[in-house]
């Protein structure tokens, strides 16, 4: 214990980021366990789209929805998520949606959004439209 403590006063600086990065973690941990928004990956989302008939959102900009998305996705920027511009989604409340979007951090923020709004059964798409395509899953091009 007693080297613990030199090395803190000798090296004040490291052991803070030490210290923020540890409560970082924590947090990040505690969110996660307690948000009501599920990471799926390609294979679980193919699963719910086949078998429960998840309905799948994508939140990029329309041009990049136009050069390529899933097939049977809706177009839903995250502007209008959170400015609850979202009529066409009013009958999913209690479907299971799947947002989506290039990296899969957009759509999280968006996934919580849609959660606090009321919506049951929201999962977000682990790694988004990157891994989707790296897996050679289908993809639609052009406006839908």
């Amino acid at each position: 214990m007693q080297e613990y403590i030199e090395f803190f006063k000798a090296n004040p600086m490291l052991s803070l980021a030490w210290v923020g990065l540890f409560v970082a973690v924590v947090v990040t941990m505690v969110k996660s366990g307690l948000s009501k928004v599920n990471n799926v990956d390609n294979q679980q989302a193919t699963l719910l789209m086949n078998k429960q008939d998840a309905k799948v959102i994508d939140v990029r900009s329309t041009e990049e929805f136009r050069k390529g998305h899933i097939v049977n996705a809706v177009s839903v920027p995250l502007a209008d998520i959170k400015n609850n511009q979202i009529p066409s989604l009013e009958k999913f409340k209690t479907s299971p949606i799947i947002t989506v979007c290039n990296t899969g951090m957009t759509s999280t923020q968006a996934a919580q959004l849609l959660s606090k709004l009321g919506y049951e059964q929201v999962s977000n798409l682990k790694g988004g439209m990157g891994e989707w395509q790296a897996a050679n899953m289908p993809v639609v091009k052009g406006k839908k």
